[in-house]
């Protein structure tokens, strides 16, 4: 059987994503399979709110994040050049 959480999304992969994603994206940042992530949504137990559009689910991004625990203010994931170009310095 695959490991799902040998798949699954980085810190800085997170804050890559669009708005919305699909459901695989979605139970890779989850650290679950496809399989469990459809037995969750059809259980109404998925851990974020789910869209259903047409026959395809989204999962809304910020949504996402917020049940992994990641705020939804904006931060950077890489550290800033501190005398890079707008510093000042």
């Amino acid at each position: 059987m695959k490991d799902p959480a040998k798949g699954r999304l980085s810190f800085t992969e997170m804050f890559d994503l669009p708005v919305a994603v699909d459901l695989r994206t979605a139970a890779r940042a989850l650290g679950i399979g496809s399989t469990t992530a459809y037995r969750l949504i059809h259980r109404d137990e998925f851990p974020c709110p789910v869209l259903r559009v047409g026959s395809r689910y989204r999962i809304p991004t910020n949504e996402l994040m917020r049940a992994l625990g990641i705020e939804d203010r904006p931060l950077y994931s890489v550290e800033l050049d501190a005398d890079g170009p707008g510093t000042g310095v």
